[in-house]
């Protein structure tokens, strides 16, 4: 099935500057009608979803961009892929490590709290 970009931008939430500027940048290549007009494909949706999940894990929009590139190329290219995808989930990891570290140093500090506010209460209540 085949959508013009109208309908296409509702389906997959995107406007239809943002698509045409997705086409600019080659990181979706819409087939045309007879008359010339950009037609979209179910397939096509999978893809904007792809690029939006990968947008979402912070993939900078250049590495996006390139792995475009390589699936437009074709299988041959599932290594260089692969690659970009284990880097940007090192990327991830090594956040979530970080905001690890972030959580454990708030909860401390809230139990340093938590105590202080028992020993004040404890004060209070011997006087």
């Amino acid at each position: 099935m085949s959508y013009p970009i109208g309908k296409f931008s509702k389906m997959v939430s995107l406007s239809i500057d943002t698509l045409r500027y997705y086409e600019k940048e080659h990181l979706i290549v819409p087939d045309r009608d007879q008359n010339n007009r950009r037609t979209y494909t179910d397939a096509d949706q999978r893809w904007i979803a792809f690029i939006k999940r990968l947008k979402a894990t912070g993939m900078p929009i250049k590495e996006i961009k390139t792995y475009a590139r390589l699936r437009y190329q074709g299988n041959s290219t599932i290594d260089e892929r692969l690659a970009l995808l284990f880097t940007q989930k090192a990327h991830l990891t090594a956040q979530r490590q970080e905001i690890d570290a972030h959580i454990t140093f708030l909860e401390n500090k809230i139990v340093t709290y938590h105590q202080l506010k028992a020993k004040l209460l404890e004060k209070n209540l011997k006087k």
